[in-house]
């Protein structure tokens, strides 16, 4: 008697995996995944979408799925993962799985929504179980499910890097803005990262098509920064020896960043003001009023409410700026970022000097341990100083510091605000993986 009937001999076993069909099996998956609020993608060798659950279309919204088969990944889940040098591209490429990574799924009709994923190699026997033309798999979660389980993924968004919680909101405010050309009042202490949050913002805007134009009002005299801004007619003073297009005119398509808005003279504000009611300016030296629709972020590290009290900043032109006020905490306030920032940066280092580099365990809990005054900015030149002088190895230890670091790093946290090192794949200890992105120095 076949083995496969029963003892009545009127049924068979169930089926085996290899016996049911892939379009059945992959249904099964996506259920199980399903009842755990995951969604499944499937990529080929290209790294094409061959597949997407149905719990994608409950996760991103109606029609994600149908919008996301077909497509690169890279345009779904975005390039700096996924492009050509993309580093879960990269780890999926050597054989490699990752967990717990921060991405925005993006899709036409659907609002981009910011979620965790895990991607892992199809393993060879399984390969007759599914689609022989599926070679990686994706799985996708919420990332406020991913936050609140205290996951220890990394997001790459624009050019930022981070895992804490309180970057993963602004990084969601930022998305929730593609659709607004409300102005956005970004404060911080320098070194944090605000020119870059301007420019995520930029390039998630309906504007993105158009200039990022950044002005540094702490960086001219006042007379100049006046032409800079709005332009001046040949003649209208000493040196004015042709007709120039100001900033807003520049960026009338796109967006003009004003970054430490907290040093712009009394008269500027004025005028700015101005500009943001009635979308009107007049370049130095001429009565024709010019319309510009150019979006303003503004950016400081000063406090306005003290520079207002003082007198110093006009309380109008705070409530027009501060539409949506977006506040950048300092780099000790979230240390769960300064390790993925470091290796983040270093890569960006090594290029420099045509290095690999890795840190060793004892450097990481040197960064952990330092409180960074010169957040963001400050990490970046303690890795260039030990970069240059260290002995020429791969890896960087903790003598290869600046000695700021090592004096301070003793003493100066209090251990109830330590961070253990992150989690990293077996096999990848201490290796600093590519980006394949190049972010702006912090503002």
């Amino acid at each position: 008697m076949d083995r496969s009937e029963t003892r009545a001999g009127t049924e068979r076993r169930p089926e085996t995996p290899a016996e049911i069909p892939t379009e059945a099996l992959l249904e099964a998956i996506n259920t199980v995944l399903m009842s755990l609020g995951r969604a499944l993608i499937c990529l080929d060798e290209r790294f094409f979408v061959m597949h997407a659950s149905p719990a994608l279309d409950e996760l991103v919204g109606e029609g994600a799925r149908a919008a996301a088969v077909g497509r690169p990944v890279e345009e779904v889940l975005g390039g700096e993962l996924f492009g050509g040098q993309g580093t879960l591209r990269r780890a999926l490429e050597a054989g490699e799985r990752r967990e717990g990574w921060g991405a925005t799924v993006r899709v036409p009709g659907a609002k981009p929504r910011l979620v965790s994923i895990s991607v892992a190699p199809l393993r060879h026997d399984l390969s007759d179980l599914c689609d022989p033309f599926v070679r990686y798999l994706v799985v996708l979660r919420p990332a406020e499910q991913w936050e609140t389980t205290g996951g220890s993924g990394v997001t790459l968004f624009s050019g930022l890097v981070a895992r804490s919680p309180v970057m993963m909101r602004i990084f969601e405010l930022v998305e929730n803005l593609h659709e607004s050309d409300a102005t956005v009042l970004i404060t911080g202490e320098s070194g944090t990262g605000k020119e870059l949050i301007a420019r995520a913002i930029h390039q998630h805007s309906r504007r993105r098509s158009g200039p990022f134009v950044a002005v540094n009002c702490g960086a001219l005299p006042p007379d100049l920064l006046e032409s800079e801004l709005f332009g001046h007619v040949r003649g209208a003073f000493t040196g004015a020896i042709k007709d120039r297009v100001g900033r807003f005119e520049l960026a009338s398509a796109g967006t003009l960043f004003l970054d430490e808005i907290g040093d712009l003279p009394l008269h500027l504000q004025v005028k700015l003001l101005r500009v943001l009611q009635e979308h009107s300016f007049e370049r130095v030296g001429e009565s024709v009023s010019r319309r510009t629709e150019a979006r303003i972020i503004a950016a400081t590290n000063a406090d306005l409410a003290r520079a207002m009290l003082a007198g110093r900043f006009r309380d109008d032109l705070f409530y027009r700026l501060r539409v949506v006020p977006i506040e950048v905490p300092p780099l000790h306030q979230r240390r769960e970022d300064i390790e993925p920032l470091a290796r983040f940066l270093l890569v960006r280092v090594g290029e420099r000097h045509g290095r690999i580099l890795r840190l060793a365990p004892d450097a990481i809990r040197t960064l952990l341990r330092y409180s960074w005054p010169g957040n963001v900015r400050e990490l970046e030149n303690a890795l260039e100083y030990a970069v240059a002088v260290g002995q020429g190895g791969e890896t960087l230890h903790a003598e290869d510091l600046p000695p700021e670091l090592l004096a301070g790093a003793p003493t100066t946290l209090p251990a109830a605000e330590m961070v253990e090192p992150m989690d990293v794949p077996h096999g990848n200890e201490t290796r600093v993986e590519g980006t394949g992105s190049q972010p702006a120095a912090p503002a």
